[in-house]
């Protein structure tokens, strides 16, 4: 059979029991939940192919919507027109030809006791169910037919998208946002949008997408596109030259780079006139993050390019890499939402259970004094420590003492067990490397005998099983294990946020280490405690200090007697050796400059990004220590452009030249032409950064 008859033979109309409650209705725009009958239109497909696509509803919302349509457009007559039927309950069944009755009537009494009738593309079914809905829908049209006259069917279009649902204004919002400068404004422009629409009365969009798209550098969508792989994809779609694309993209904007050559394709033209919406974005970006083999991405890709203006596209592109460049991050946008949004965000890092705890169930209409709580197995944004330069500060802070814990060079690890099930996320809340924690189950409910749900917070580090000692910087990578044949990872616990079914980041750290120090039974060389002290005095801080530094340790984490757990804020405080004596203490390395990358925004096209080596006399080779970032002033940078010597050779592997020892994630946009004629800096930063430089230099310069 082929697509076209396939198509013709498809029901108008499709029923199901949801399987998994994401999909929201068409029309009221809520979930259809786990468990419930939902019914579907079959529509138009905007993104193409052979099949058409199902608009799905609420049983009670579709029939709603038939009453607002034309007397012409496709409505369900009887069980023949929708598919699935058989697989519903009786109940549900029940419940469908009732509604089926009521529009009729409602129908007959609303176009003056007409209707229109459809002729049957085939026999219907012969089952009683079916055949007492097809005589009840029957009479109510033999009735009219005196008044009327039969009129031909005409293929549903369709229905007009409200302005707050269109891609285009999602754009204008963005663009408004980048307009403004100020924390005030940008959060003023968002919460004028989600309360007065584009019409200036009220908006009748869905806030909780909008909100997906404002900020996708929050959701959990991945796409493995970098910048190259984008532009070997759209070379190939626009007909372009890949290089010409690459040397654009030097500019520092990817979206734009696309844009351009869009514009410019003669392969494809953008189309005139905007009519994306957002939610035919949203479902395009999550179809995206399915394919991974290039010919199905550039598919995907045509399959929304009809429909797309080149500004829609370089918009699309900016949505993929995660930053709509609008100066705005999480608490902007969802300070426009609730006043209480974001503070929840931090807590449970969901985005979309905190639009259903902040908004109501029209999904608009705001809730009333929410509360900002953690959740059990989804990562909690962690709380993190700005700079402390004396101990003076450290009192000033923290009147009333603190505790002062080591600060262990490892990686900090969010550590969720619930029942059985584990989960162990990083810093910045992805999971962390098996390897790593795989052994800590067998650890964790023998140090936790009564703990049957919690969330810890902690450090990991691989440890000397015979003194006990930390190993350095580095040592927890899954090939230095082999290295260290007496050391095992030690998770060290300094905090707990979750103890059997009650969150406790509303208490003091003070009742939070009474719950963990009457919980939790130390496990050597596996499970153990964070050393800490509680200070009152001066100098016992001054004191704990010279202790971690002359250990070789990192620094202290100071945190105040009273302070309760905020996810997020930088409430703690952080001593280590860079920060004190005005940074006299810190690490200090004499590099070569040796390449450089373009940076992105207004350094685009300027080197802005350096990377920094020195000579190996062993391989007579320069070897890269690491990236700089930070350190020079525009003034500078702007010199920079002329002094440096470089030559471009585009991350491209085949192009380093043989006097430089590269890794490939550190090879550059541009490299030295004489490395013996570069300039040498002093890099400044902290042990960790330049432990690497210290193992390869110790007899190199």
């Amino acid at each position: 059979m082929s697509d076209e008859e396939q198509q013709e033979d498809q029901k108008p109309f499709a029923v199901e029991v949801a399987k998994n409650g994401r999909a929201a209705c068409k029309k009221c725009k809520e979930k259809c939940n786990t468990g419930a009958v939902r019914i579907a239109k079959l529509m138009f497909n905007p993104f193409g192919g052979a099949g058409k696509m199902k608009a799905w509803h609420h049983v009670d919302c579709l029939f709603e919507a038939f009453l607002k349509q034309r007397q012409t457009t496709k409505r369900i007559e009887s069980p023949d027109d929708i598919d699935g039927w058989d697989t519903i309950s009786k109940e549900d069944q029940k419940h469908i030809l009732q509604k089926i009755d009521e529009t009729d009537e409602a129908f007959i009494k609303k176009h003056g006791g007409s209707t229109v009738k459809k002729s049957p593309k085939k026999q219907p079914n012969t089952s009683p169910s079916s055949s007492k809905a097809s005589n009840t829908t029957r009479n109510m049209v033999e009735k009219s037919e005196e008044k009327i006259k039969d009129e031909p069917d005409k293929s549903e279009k369709p229905t007009e998208p409200n302005k707050d649902d269109l891609f285009k204004e999602f754009r204008r919002l963005v663009a408004d946002i980048t307009n403004v400068s100020s924390y005030l404004e940008k959060t003023e422009c968002v919460k004028d949008m989600f309360t007065k629409g584009t019409n200036g009365k009220q908006f009748k969009g869905t806030i909780g997408l909008w909100c997906r798209l404002l900020l996708p550098g929050f959701v959990k969508r991945v796409y493995n596109l970098k910048n190259k792989q984008l532009v070997k994809l759209f070379s190939r779609i626009f007909g372009a030259d890949q290089d010409e694309m690459v040397e654009d993209l030097e500019k520092g904007d990817i979206g734009e780079t696309i844009q351009t050559f869009y514009e410019g394709s003669a392969k494809v033209k953008p189309a005139k006139k905007s009519d994306l919406t957002i939610r035919e974005v949203d479902e395009f970006l999550e179809r995206l993050t399915l394919l991974t083999k290039e010919d199905d991405q550039i598919d995907h890709f045509k399959s929304i390019l009809p429909k797309c203006t080149s500004n829609d596209l370089k918009a699309i592109i900016r949505l993929i890499k995660g930053d709509l460049r609008m100066g705005a991050g999480a608490k902007h946008i969802l300070d426009g939402v609730h006043p209480d949004a974001y503070e929840a965000y931090q807590a449970s890092r969901n985005l979309d259970a905190v639009m259903e705890k902040c908004l109501k169930n029209d999904g608009k209409t705001r809730s009333k004094n929410v509360k900002a709580d953690i959740t059990l197995m989804t990562p909690v944004l962690p709380m993190l420590a700005e700079a402390c330069k004396s101990v003076e500060y450290a009192f000033k802070k923290c009147p009333a003492g603190m505790y002062s814990e080591v600060k262990y060079d490892g990686e900090r690890v969010q550590v969720h067990k619930k029942g059985s099930d584990f989960k162990y996320f990083t810093r910045n809340l992805k999971p962390v490397l098996p390897h790593k924690i795989n052994h800590f189950e067998e650890y964790i409910p023998k140090a936790f005998p009564h703990g049957k749900d919690l969330i810890l917070d902690s450090e990991i580090l691989l440890i000397n099983t015979n003194t006990g000692e930390p190993l350095p910087f580095g040592t927890l990578g899954v090939h230095k294990k082999s290295e260290f044949k007496d050391a095992c990872v030690c998770l060290f616990v300094f905090d707990c946020i979750y103890y059997n079914g009650e969150s406790l980041i509303h208490k003091t750290i003070k009742e939070r280490k009474k719950i963990l120090s009457e919980n939790m039974t130390e496990i050597t060389n596996h499970i153990v405690f964070s050393e800490m002290e509680e200070i009152h005095d001066p100098k016992d801080l001054a004191k704990m200090i010279a202790k971690v530094l002359q250990m070789g340790l990192e620094g202290l984490v100071l945190k105040g007697l009273n302070t309760t757990y905020e996810p997020g804020k930088r409430h703690w405080l952080k001593i280590k050796k860079d920060y004190l004596f005005g940074g006299a203490m810190a690490d200090s390395a004499d590099l070569i400059v040796l390449g450089a990358w373009y940076g992105t925004g207004k350094k685009g096209g300027m080197m802005s990004i350096f990377l920094m080596g020195c000579y190996d006399p062993h391989t007579k080779k320069f070897r890269t220590v690491t990236k700089v970032h930070t350190g020079h002033d525009d003034q500078t940078l702007a010199k920079l452009q002329d002094e440096l010597n470089m030559v471009k050779i585009s991350q491209d592997a085949s192009k380093v030249p043989s006097w430089l020892k590269c890794t490939k994630t550190m090879i550059p946009d541009l490299v030295a032409k004489d490395p013996k004629k570069q300039p040498v800096w002093e890099i400044t930063g902290s042990v960790a950064i330049l432990t690497t430089y210290f193992l390869l230099s110790k007899k190199l310069l």
